[in-house]
């Protein structure tokens, strides 16, 4: 199994990115997905969830980002996406993606986004 995430870079404040996550070797309709972050000097956060196709693709974020991520999946690709609009320094954190389903639970190797003027 193997995650791999791109997209991530450096924006200013008020910015927009776009991540992605590529899943291969696994079924990925199946899983459930997740975006997490690490800040320096901080614990992972979680940070959104889409449910699997059985799960109808359901959605929940953290409190500090609704409104303004947003987490879609292309099962014909085998990718999760995180739409990040309105980005704040806040933002600023290695951001892992995760998939999950019964016993079983992977990540990928993250990607580092910087918000800074």
């Amino acid at each position: 199994v193997q995650l791999v995430e791109s997209g991530g870079g450096l924006v200013q404040p008020g910015g927009s990115l776009r991540l992605s996550c590529a899943a291969s070797g696994l079924s990925f309709s199946n899983y459930h997905m997740r975006w997490y972050r690490q800040a320096p000097g901080k614990e992972r956060e979680w940070v959104a969830h889409i449910s699997s196709a059985a799960g109808a693709g359901s959605t929940y974020y953290v409190d500090s980002v609704k409104g303004r991520f947003t987490i879609s999946r292309d099962n014909a690709k085998n990718t999760v996406y995180l739409q990040m609009n309105s980005l704040k320094p806040e933002d600023t954190a290695v951001y892992f993606c995760n998939a999950f389903y019964s016993v079983n639970n992977y990540w990928g190797q993250g990607t580092q986004v910087t918000v800074s003027s």
